[in-house]
């Protein structure tokens, strides 16, 4: 039975491949337009692109970022802002001070924890979920959210 499962399995990986393989150029520049607004992905050793702060690229190779280095906004809008626009899970939304007070009144490290380790009992996970951001991706847009909701 395992067998038959994993063989299953692996029929529908190879499937999938080969969809991804099929595309249009037209199919890849339409992909490629909906991920503009988020980054651009950076092979190593590709000298044409430019990896920015906070983007996909940025996080590609698992490079550590330096903190003054890493755009809050940025890793916000790419990984945040879909529960902290929204109120998603109970999530304090961006720029109600009344959400906010009682968080930011903790104090930063408080709230630079919550992000980085989640908060018990709530919809909040480590890092919101993405494992592929950094500690201080996570504190950039933390401090980001605290500076817009005061």
């Amino acid at each position: 039975m395992l067998k038959q499962i994993l063989v299953a399995a692996a029929a529908g990986s190879l499937a999938l491949t080969a969809m991804a393989v099929d595309l249009t150029e037209e199919q890849r520049a339409e992909i490629a337009k909906r991920l503009e607004p988020v980054g651009s992905v950076c092979l190593q050793g590709d000298s044409s692109c430019v990896k920015q702060a906070g983007g996909a690229g940025a996080a590609a190779g698992g490079d550590a970022m330096a903190a003054s280095t890493v755009d809050g906004e940025a890793v916000y809008n790419e990984a945040c802002m879909a529960c902290h626009t929204t109120g998603a899970g109970g999530a304090p939304m961006l720029g109600n001070v009344e959400q906010w007070e009682p968080r930011i009144a903790k104090g930063i490290d408080a709230l630079h924890n919550s992000g980085l380790n989640g908060v018990a009992g709530t919809a909040m996970m480590a890092k919101g979920g993405r494992a592929d951001l950094s500690d201080e991706q996570v504190m950039a847009a933390v401090d980001y959210m605290v500076e817009n909701s005061q």
